[in-house]
């Protein structure tokens, strides 16, 4: 006998209620939907947990929850940016992502199919990440209580011997780099959401970003620290490095990479670029001596071509974050005050 009278209809149904009950429902939505999309050796195992054996070298975690809205937008959706996510952050202290768990707040009313478009790309995601997500939760809130899905990852991963990346590391003379462009991401999230056109699509930079720090951890043995510019974007990532390590930064607005259409996408809304979210881009900070080869790393990766040198880490008892505008003078590049763009990741 089959253990469900009839298969989900991923092309009509919605979520409800029961698919939250921890009954028939919700073990089929997970057997027949979940299961095959994550499926591998510890998520078969059918456990309340993954029992996974232990690497070798120190462990590394995080954890990540996404509440975009929306759901899917230009070059990405919740399903793949809950996988960059957390690979991203276990990357950026020069771990190698293995692991990940998945969890997810589903609300009554959600159709189906969004949930397996959802569900396709973030098992894709972590196909190409080379991780596993190998145990995971549903549960369902009433219609108007969830906005369609929330997602919370948790990674595991290991750092090699050897490698120690850390925030408090950065130190007066260090040579500050981005891997690319910047605000691609907060930019396509708000052009969608707000039905905006420009002259050039804006797309997100989503992406997983763990063999292009893997490849500047190996080319660079004088590498201070990594981080991912989301929330808060540069300015806001570069004040907590600097407050971190008790030093300043001075940067070259010239220097820092920005596309066409995502400068004039922000001037016509009144942003400033430098406080827009990444989800595929990383700010290094290395010894000067060390600064050609992390650029060289960086560029010879398909995730780093538009990588460039942006400016210095310099001694400051204020721990103050400059730039050097193109017109000549400074100006203060403070913490995001506010929420310039709320649920953009």
């Amino acid at each position: 006998m089959k253990p469900y009278a009839r298969p989900l209809d991923l092309k009509n149904g919605r979520i409800d209620m029961t698919h939250g009950s921890g009954g028939r429902a919700m073990a089929q939505l997970v057997a027949e939907l979940f299961a095959p999309a994550f499926a591998n050796d510890y998520l078969a195992q059918g456990n309340d947990q993954a029992i996974v054996p232990p690497p070798a070298g120190r462990l590394a975690l995080a954890t990540d929850s996404h509440v975009i809205a929306p759901l899917f937008f230009p070059g990405g959706d919740i399903g793949c940016l809950a996988v960059h996510g957390t690979v991203n952050d276990l990357a950026m202290g020069g771990a190698l992502p293995l692991y990940l768990t998945a969890g997810f707040i589903l609300e009554e009313g959600l159709p189906l199919a969004d949930l397996k478009r959802i569900v396709d790309s973030m098992a894709a995601a972590a196909r190409d990440a080379g991780v596993r997500i190998v145990t995971g939760d549903t549960k369902v809130v009433e219609r108007g209580h969830g906005d369609g899905v929330f997602i919370s990852t948790t990674g595991i991963g290991v750092v090699p011997d050897g490698v120690n990346l850390s925030g408090d590391a950065a130190q007066a003379g260090d040579v500050i780099l981005v891997s690319g462009t910047l605000g691609d991401h907060g930019m396509a999230v708000m052009s969608q959401r707000e039905s905006l056109g420009f002259g050039s699509p804006i797309v997100s930079d989503t992406a997983a970003l763990h063999t292009l720090a893997a490849n500047l951890v190996a080319a660079c043995p004088g590498l201070r620290l990594m981080r991912d510019p989301t929330r808060g974007g540069l300015a806001t990532t570069l004040n907590e490095i600097a407050q971190q390590s008790g030093v300043g930064m001075l940067l070259d607005e010239t220097q820092i990479p920005v596309q066409p259409a995502v400068r004039a996408a922000c001037e016509f809304l009144g942003l400033d670029a430098l406080y827009v979210a990444n989800e595929g881009k990383l700010i290094a900070i290395c010894a000067a001596a060390d600064a050609a080869a992390a650029l060289a790393a960086m560029q010879a990766h398909p995730l780093g071509r538009q990588a460039a040198i942006i400016g210095e880490v310099v001694s400051d008892a204020h721990q103050f974050v400059r730039v050097k505008t193109s017109f000549g003078g400074e100006r203060l590049l403070d913490w995001l005050s506010g929420e310039m763009l709320p649920r953009i990741c």
